[in-house]
């Protein structure tokens, strides 16, 4: 187990990703990973992540049904639009709302080594997900374990650390 960087070092929190483009205006279905996915409308601006580059750009977002659609400006034809498939959308850590001790957002999680109550290493968060009864970590390590994020199984985070310590049977 190496050591890990702090991670609320990274400026920039993963909020979601463009898909497909939708119509012939500009416009591109939008992934959010926020919850509720509303929330991702809430952010003024947004930084359009594609390895180390971004573009910050001021999104109009709207819901059509069930999931959310978005432009910006200079992006006025589904062949713009499509240039933007895959992108990942992030905003500055410094616009999101502050949390209280016991909160923490997912992204923060994403790496963090996973130990036992007894030491046993498990592996590292490699991503969350709702599944409607209660939301679950895939912990990957010699073997993937999805551990419920639950306060019946974790039993502390240390962020600095880089450590989550969890009430899990590493047999399971």
């Amino acid at each position: 187990m190496g050591q890990k960087s702090v991670v609320k070092s990274n400026p920039v929190v993963v909020m979601g990703r463009v898909g497909a483009p939708y119509g012939v205006k500009g416009w591109v279905h939008v992934q959010s990973y926020t919850h509720p996915p509303r929330n991702l409308m809430e952010y003024p601006r947004w930084l359009l992540v594609e390895g180390d580059d971004y573009r910050v750009v001021k999104p109009s977002v709207r819901w059509q049904g069930d999931h959310c659609v978005a432009k910006w400006e200079n992006c006025e034809t589904r062949e713009a639009a499509a240039a933007y498939t895959n992108l990942t959308i992030g905003v500055l850590r410094s616009e999101l709302p502050p949390l209280t001790e016991d909160d923490h957002y997912w992204a923060d999680l994403i790496g963090l080594w996973v130990v036992t109550e007894e030491g046993h290493i498990l592996g590292e968060v490699e991503y969350l997900f709702e599944t409607g009864a209660n939301d679950v970590m895939s912990v990957k390590g010699k073997k993937e374990h999805l551990i419920p994020y639950s306060k019946e199984y974790i039993v502390s985070i240390d962020l600095d650390a880089g450590l989550m310590k969890v009430r899990w049977d590493p047999e399971f």
